[in-house]
């Protein structure tokens, strides 16, 4: 089956590059609120004079168009600054995770061929490891503490003097220094065309090592414009930034839509729950983007009511699978439904979503809540293994095509020619499509169990076993079985206080499921391993 949205494209009068339409912002708004910290906050004009001022000091170090820059950092002020600074010289922007180590940073920089590195200062330590071999020749540390004063322990705890940080082979200042130094400068200009690179997104590398999902400044464009039309994103929005910037829905939809948007953004350096629920009122937010592990942690709290959201507009969640128990719970304790979305590293995040004002169906055959419909501009198609559109109601591998998506791999042509095939992008998502355009993500391929010649998709599994209110999370995966091939196996954490046996689940699950989805074992753990941005690591537990 394809669907294909034209209304509401993206207009023939895109800016042609993000400097650009970035400027168009300061142009119209200067004094409009930007960026939110605790309690400080940074107006339009400050944010550009600041990224103006790195944007020189970036010049100082060498760095020209084309040349790679990585962030590594939390949700801080400092990130959007140091993006628009690199774009403001023509240089690739390439976001890092802060929780590598040495092995996983050297992975990055080596492939990237970045030329710097912005940072917190106790990365420096493992960046002076994995700069070996690399490119790397400075890196600029950020004090987490600036742009605001209260310093709130729960979020920045007292840290013992640093020890001598030794000879590292690159040379290191702190981005306070260069915002001084250079006040009040600006960069030479730099020219770039739409189809020039901007951004090098890396990949988990679940499947092979990470690779570099190549995104343009028109593809980057059309994303978070996309998003402030899905979202209708206007002056008074305040959007509480709660999935983390270094990953694609944060960097994207989330910065960078909000910057390109006539609103702001609330950052809490890496959210806390607590912290994260006082937010939404202290600071009014209207809007905001999370995994829906954070909804998850938010429900937890035992203090946590409807009071705490009054001033919200719409949540969005996107990322990993939702159960539609748990948006059905938090609605019905806060009375805000939350809106899922879906979204790719190499689609540059969201580019699916369940339309404003409306509610994701669910399918009835696999108990899947919708991931909601293509946003403008978007062409899918659902395919079976041969390449041929199935039918309405078939699953199949989901297939995307839209101007918002990435061009390729980095210096990856084998991977490029395989995962974007004629510029439209293979998901690897198995998908199905109902006769009125619902979009249901059923799985990843990978994680398909077979069992005795039957699939068996985990997520359905998942589902039915959320309904169990003993259940706080749950994750199934295939075992290797001498009898069936693969036998289901369910990993669950309990809510606290609450108790249930295997047996329980087990005939729980036997109410809901085919007698071959049913889990053969159940096993009871604290907590279930994620990556930083949320989503459930199935494949630690398949290799438990």
């Amino acid at each position: 089956m394809s669907i294909n949205t034209q209304v509401s494209s993206p207009p023939s009068a895109l800016p042609r590059t993000l400097p650009a339409a970035w400027q168009g912002r300061v142009a119209r708004s200067p004094e409009s609120l930007c960026i939110t910290y605790f309690d400080g906050t940074l107006t339009t004009s400050e944010v550009n004079d600041l990224s103006l001022a790195l944007a020189a000091s970036l010049q100082s170090h060498g760095v020209e168009a084309g040349d790679r820059v990585a962030i590594s950092l939390q949700n801080i002020p400092h990130f959007p600054i140091a993006m628009l600074a690199i774009w403001h010289i023509g240089g690739i922007v390439v976001p890092i995770n802060p929780m590598y180590r040495e092995r996983e940073l050297h992975t990055v920089l080596a492939s990237s061929g970045a030329v710097g590195l912005i940072c917190a200062p106790e990365t420096i330590r493992i960046a002076a490891a994995a700069a070996i071999e690399t490119d790397l020749a400075w890196v600029l540390s950020a004090n987490d503490t600036q742009f605001q004063h209260e310093n709130d322990p729960r979020v920045f705890p007292t840290q013992p003097d640093d020890a001598e940080l030794g000879a590292v082979p690159f040379t290191t200042d702190t981005l306070a220094n260069a915002f001084a130094e250079f006040a009040g400068s600006s960069p030479d200009p730099a020219e770039r065309e739409p189809e020039d690179i901007a951004m090098l997104s890396y990949t988990s590398g679940t499947t092979g090592p990470p690779k570099g999902a190549m995104a343009t400044h028109r593809s980057l464009l059309v994303a978070a414009l996309n998003f402030g039309e899905w979202a209708v994103v206007d002056h008074d929005d305040r959007m509480l930034a709660l999935a983390p910037l270094f990953h694609i829905t944060g960097s994207v939809s989330i910065c960078l839509g909000m910057l390109l948007s006539p609103g702001s953004l609330i950052f809490l350096n890496r959210p806390r729950p607590d912290v994260a629920l006082e937010a939404f009122s202290r600071h009014a937010a209207t809007l905001a983007v999370a995994p829906i592990t954070m909804y998850t942690a938010l429900f937890e709290l035992p203090d946590a009511s409807a009071r705490d959201f009054l001033s919200v507009r719409q949540l969005f969640t996107g990322g990993a699978p939702v159960p539609p128990a748990k948006v059905t719970t938090f609605e019905r304790r806060f009375g805000q439904y939350i809106l899922n979305a879906y979204g790719l590293t190499e689609s540059n995040a969201g580019i699916i979503g369940v339309p404003l004002g409306e509610r994701a169906p669910v399918h009835k055959p696999t108990g899947t809540l919708s991931i909601g419909k293509p946003m403008q501009g978007v062409s899918l198609r659902v395919l079976d293994e041969e390449g041929a559109a199935v039918p309405a109601g078939s699953p199949g591998e989901l297939e995307l095509a839209a101007d918002q998506l990435a061009v390729g791999y980095w210096r990856n042509a084998e991977a490029t020619e395989s995962t974007f095939p004629g510029g439209r992008l293979l998901t690897g998502d198995v998908a199905i499509i109902d006769e009125k355009g619902w979009v249901y993500l059923v799985d990843r391929i990978k994680d398909q169990i077979n069992s005795s010649g039957y699939k068996v998709w985990p997520r359905e599994v998942e589902d039915a076993l959320y309904e169990h209110p003993a259940v706080r999370e749950v994750a199934v995966v295939g075992a290797p079985d001498e009898y069936r091939g693969e036998t289901v196996v369910a990993f669950v954490s309990k809510r606290e206080g609450s108790t249930v046996s295997q047996d329980e689940l087990v005939a729980f699950a036997r109410e809901r499921l085919a007698a071959y989805k049913i889990p053969r074992r159940v096993e009871f753990v604290d907590e279930l391993p994620k990556t930083l941005t949320g989503k459930i690591r199935r494949r630690d537990l398949r290799s438990e």
